[in-house]
């Protein structure tokens, strides 16, 4: 288990090695308050001449000339490799939320590690923020200020039942599981309410709905 590293009563951007999107980093910045890297992130927060409040991981993915650039009390190398450099940063931060960037695009298997990860609950909840989504683990309910014919995409990890208002197709009667039933590629009619009767589902909403994700989620 990893030591707390980060315990901050804001919510704490995570910037991670993969594929980033013009101005990600700086839309996460600005809606949190504090800037942790996970591994090889450090070199995206570098590059836009951000300073991570710490760099957590194996450090696999970081140069001798980038660990020379942060000071080395930010510098928590985690040496075990029976976890990723994502799940080793979130068991190390203590927030209310945390909005990932960085950690989608590029190798599949890096990704599906993440989306893992992701409904096991580890450390605070995340928000990862892809090209065209965010994806949250969804709770026990929540509810979305969406727009008529906005794309919804429900995604099981675990075999779960959920609930639903506001959706061209409703969820109610469905068990959704990994290898069956999901429930990909639906359209909102305006606001929706979604729930689900246990943990591992994953939500996917268009990315611009982020400030209103974060909103819901505290």
């Amino acid at each position: 288990m990893n030591k707390l590293i980060v315990d901050k009563t804001r919510p704490v951007a995570l910037v991670g090695g993969g594929d980033l999107g013009e101005g990600d980093l700086n839309w996460a910045l600005s809606l949190t308050g504090c800037l942790v890297a996970a591994d090889g992130g450090a070199c995206h927060a570098l590059a836009l001449n951000q300073l991570p409040s710490a760099v957590i991981g194996d450090f696999d993915s970081i140069s001798p000339q980038t660990l020379a650039q942060i000071p080395p009390d930010r510098l928590f190398r985690v040496a075990e490799q029976d976890s990723t450099d994502f799940e080793k940063a979130l068991r190390a931060i203590r927030a209310p939320l945390v909005v990932a960037v960085g950690f989608l695009g590029g190798r599949v298997d890096h990704q599906l590690a993440v989306l893992n990860a992701l409904v096991q609950d580890i450390g605070p909840p995340c928000l990862l923020l892809g090209a065209h989504e965010v994806i949250f683990h969804l709770p026990a309910r929540i509810s979305l200020p969406l727009l008529a014919g906005e794309t919804v995409s429900l995604f099981p990890l675990r075999e779960v039942r959920a609930q639903s208002t506001g959706l061209e197709w409703p969820l109610e009667g469905l068990v959704m599981r990994p290898g069956g039933q999901i429930g990909t590629s639906n359209r909102a009619l305006g606001p929706v309410t979604l729930s689900s009767d246990g943990p591992g589902l994953l939500g996917l909403v268009p990315r611009h709905h982020l400030p209103a994700l974060i909103r819901a989620l505290l």
